[in-house]
């Protein structure tokens, strides 16, 4: 099951409320920092590299999955990759897919990711199912 979006509509206009463009080119920092509290909720932890130095075009994520593997994930126009199985590594050998959004690529990487996004999407539901809506 591949899910490309947030189980709640606040998630994803969190997400573009905090894109910052600069011409026609986002902010890659500021587009980390947005992804992070996207989906922090479905990871074990998740946080912008403090070692790796981030800029307007590029940005290091850290990221624990539920099931303890740990990646280093690149953020480009391109969009998402993973560059290192720990974090703060970046492999250049490495010749990964890029993906369009976080949650594809956390998709692939996490059955645990995949369970706790259907999770809350269940609970969203139910809320809207018990608000008669």
């Amino acid at each position: 099951m591949e899910v490309d979006c947030p189980p709640e509509e606040s998630i994803s206009s969190a997400f573009e409320e905090d894109s910052i463009e600069l011409g026609d080119v986002k902010d890659m920092r500021l587009e980390a920092d947005a992804i992070v509290n996207d989906v922090l909720f479905a990871v074990t932890e998740m946080h912008i590299s403090q070692s790796l130095t981030s800029t307007s075009d590029v940005a290091y994520i850290n990221v624990e999955m539920r099931e303890g593997n740990r990646y280093c994930l690149e953020l480009t126009e391109a969009g998402l990759r993973v560059v290192g199985y720990a974090f703060d590594e970046v492999n250049e050998e490495l010749n990964t897919q890029y993906h369009e959004t976080v949650y594809s690529l956390l998709d692939t990487l996490s059955p645990g990711y995949r369970e706790a996004f259907g999770n809350a999407l269940l609970q969203r539901l139910e809320k809207l199912k018990q608000n008669g809506q």
